[in-house]
């Protein structure tokens, strides 16, 4: 026996996927000034709507929400069932300090305090 089913049906059922994806995640990719919300994620890359969005490359921001997760360095690797799949040829966490450029011992003070702050007025 042999299931056939009719393209738009077909269809219905992927757009239905896709936008069950939408509606569930908060990822956004970041290209420029422009926004485009991402369907799913996965250890090397991730993947929109390929009718909705231009094809990307280059360097893109990756935000969950307001939270800045990663800046990475993609490619476009394929695409299927409406969805643009990108492979990250680079991606790299962002932090929310600036990195430092020297050894912080565990120990070290916080801070100094000035001579002035010793003296008795």
């Amino acid at each position: 026996m042999t299931t056939f089913i009719p393209q738009s049906v077909q269809d219905a059922l992927d757009m239905a996927r896709r936008q069950g994806l939408k509606k569930k995640n908060r990822l956004r990719v970041h290209v420029g000034d422009e926004i485009f919300p991402v369907l799913r994620q996965w250890d090397g890359g991730f993947c929109v709507e390929a009718d909705r969005v231009p094809q990307l490359r280059g360097l893109v921001d990756l935000y969950e929400g307001s939270r800045h997760l990663s800046q990475c360095l993609i490619v476009a690797s394929e695409a299927d069932s409406g969805e643009m799949r990108y492979e990250f040829k680079r991606a790299t966490a962002a932090s929310e300090k600036a990195p430092l450029d020297f050894y912080r011992a565990p120990d070290a003070p916080i801070g100094l305090l000035g001579h002035d702050a010793w003296s008795e007025s």
